[in-house]
């Protein structure tokens, strides 16, 4: 089988420990591309944060994909045409943010034009290493409800992770009809509209570029990747990988500090 399409998470799989795309790692996916492999960026992260990888690896260029919020927006980086966008319902916030008053934890969401992180709580320091690995600015907000007067595509609840872990429950248990909640780290809570991980995301895309999933590859190594892992032709792990993406992966390549993407690819490629 000849693989035209890449799924690569972002954080912990493309990038190494520095949140840097090594040398190794990208010649080969600049290779991948000038063969006429698809790349597609699928990630929590927002738009923002994920467009300076897009353009470093030249996507603008050859095509290729971001696939943004877990799969909450997808867009066609060279044409910056929006494919798909789902957003949370905007009365879900009100209970959300107590949940995490509460519990002592620090909600966030981003600006309408996709710059900015939006939170009461600017100096929490899972918000600014939220706003550091977007490389976005982090805004202190006096009212969070106020702020996020427009409907996201989605909220993060940041925090240690023992008091995250009922607060996800809690979420799927009361709401789980209207919205999902996920870990993409044990600190990050994704917040997210009902329907939207990145599995499902990617197969409304297959749809539109006309590839099957056979012919897929996807690389992670968190949570969030486990959908993907599991629907594409070939699900692959980082070293660095939780367990439970290992166990649910084809293949496990080396660490993303050890140029695991560019190891696999010069395997199978």
């Amino acid at each position: 089988m000849k693989y035209k399409v890449i799924v690569l998470d972002l954080d912990g799989t493309l990038t190494n420990s520095k949140k840097e795309i090594s040398p190794r790692t990208y010649s080969a996916l600049i290779e991948a591309q000038e063969k006429g492999v698809v790349l597609v960026l699928a990630s929590g992260r927002p738009t923002y944060g994920i467009t300076p990888l897009a353009k470093q690896l030249q996507m603008d260029k050859f095509g290729g994909y971001i696939l943004s919020f877990n799969g909450g927006k997808i867009i066609n980086y060279k044409t910056k045409e929006t494919i798909m966008e789902q957003t949370l319902e905007q009365e879900l916030l009100p209970w959300l943010y107590n949940l995490s008053k509460k519990s002592e934890t620090t909600i966030v969401s981003y600006s309408p034009n996709g710059k900015e992180i939006f939170t009461e709580n600017p100096d929490d320091s899972y918000a600014m290493h939220e706003a550091k690995i977007n490389k976005m600015e982090i805004r202190g907000v006096k009212s969070f409800i106020e702020a996020i007067s427009h409907a996201p595509n989605k909220c993060l609840i940041v925090g240690e992770p023992e008091k995250l872990i009922p607060i996800e429950s809690h979420i799927n248990e009361k709401e789980g009809h209207r919205m999902s909640a996920f870990r993409s780290e044990p600190f990050f809570l994704e917040l997210v509209p009902k329907g939207i991980d990145k599995a499902l995301s990617l197969e409304r895309l297959l749809s539109v570029i006309g590839h099957k999933r056979e012919e897929m590859i996807a690389i992670g190594d968190g949570y969030n990747d486990l959908t993907m892992i599991r629907y594409a032709g070939l699900g692959v792990a980082m070293e660095n990988a939780q367990p439970e993406v290992k166990e649910a992966a084809d293949h496990i390549t080396l660490s993303n500090d050890n140029d695991g993407i560019a190891h696999l690819l010069d395997k199978i490629m």
